[in-house]
């Protein structure tokens, strides 16, 4: 019998593609739901809601459910770690987490797989479980980009892993050469709101596109657990900003439901486009 993919999931799309490809193919899936975090579309699928400081609960389930590939998907925005209710594995993990988590995310992150990964479970990403989204190189959607958007793509390229290096962020928006926003904390929605909302003089229009939206992973990031990833909802944002397109680095990006990422690229005239891992670095 295949054991079950076992999904620590937060909020969003990704962590419902998993859990469906999973069961598609036949493996099946036991799903943790963060309190907190709940995706309500996963109370379908069999698991339970646990919350952020349950460790030992955690691992127990896991183990009882028979996973042994451990999965991390979905969003959860850093807690106020003094606020978590604890159990007794939680409470003894508590100060590497505290020391970790000054040191950014990634630290934080790779502390958790490693943590995961003492317990027997071997950690995987999206991309192993479900390789169909993971992204491909060339022009993914819309119409090609113009020599003016694949400068804006080089440009943005280079400024995401020089971000990454730093462990800000994955993301930058970046017009006719001019770098018009960083993605931090806020997450690339709000910052594609925020470049909606600058002059006219220094971005595109939707009657007049220019500039790009571009991601990309962090150097050295742990990506079995913090994949950057797009969706509908991502090109939508682009086209409301004003901008000619999106560019993802090929293989470093997931693409949540690609066929309707097409459809609406093309309705709202913009592009989507997957650019080779050495640009920019």
């Amino acid at each position: 019998m295949t054991a079950p993919l076992g999904l620590i999931a937060g909020l969003g799309d990704l962590p419902v593609a998993i859990a469906e490809n999973a069961v598609a193919t036949g493996q099946g899936v036991y799903v943790l739901r963060l309190k907190g975090f709940e995706e309500s579309r996963l109370a379908a699928f069999p698991g339970a809601v646990i919350g952020l400081g349950e460790i030992g609960k955690l691992f127990s389930l896991l183990k009882q459910a028979g996973c042994e590939d451990v999965l991390f998907a979905g969003i959860v925005k850093r807690p106020n770690f003094k606020d978590l209710k604890l159990d007794l594995r939680g409470a003894a993990l508590l100060p590497k987490v505290l020391a970790e988590a000054g040191k950014g995310d990634d630290a934080l992150l790779r502390l958790m797989v490693k943590e995961v990964e003492k317990q027997g479970f071997k950690v995987i990403g999206s991309d192993a479980a479900h390789a169909a989204l993971l992204a491909p190189s060339g022009l993914v959607g819309g119409s090609a980009p113009s020599q003016a958007a694949m400068s804006d793509i080089a440009r943005g390229a280079h400024v995401v892993a020089a971000l990454g290096d730093l462990d800000i962020g994955q993301g930058c928006v970046v017009c006719e050469g001019l770098v018009l926003a960083v993605e931090a904390q806020e997450g690339t929605d709000a910052m594609l709101e925020r470049c909606a909302a600058l002059p006219e003089t220094i971005r595109g229009t939707i009657a007049a596109r220019r500039g790009v939206l571009v991601k990309r992973p962090k150097p050295a990031q742990e990506r079995r657990i913090d994949m950057p990833t797009v969706g509908v909802s991502t090109v939508e944002k682009v086209a409301a900003a004003g901008l000619a397109g999106l560019a993802v680095e090929a293989g470093g990006a997931l693409m949540l439901g690609r066929a309707e990422m097409q459809a609406t690229a093309e309705r709202l005239g913009v592009f989507i486009y997957g650019f080779e891992p050495g640009l920019g670095t």
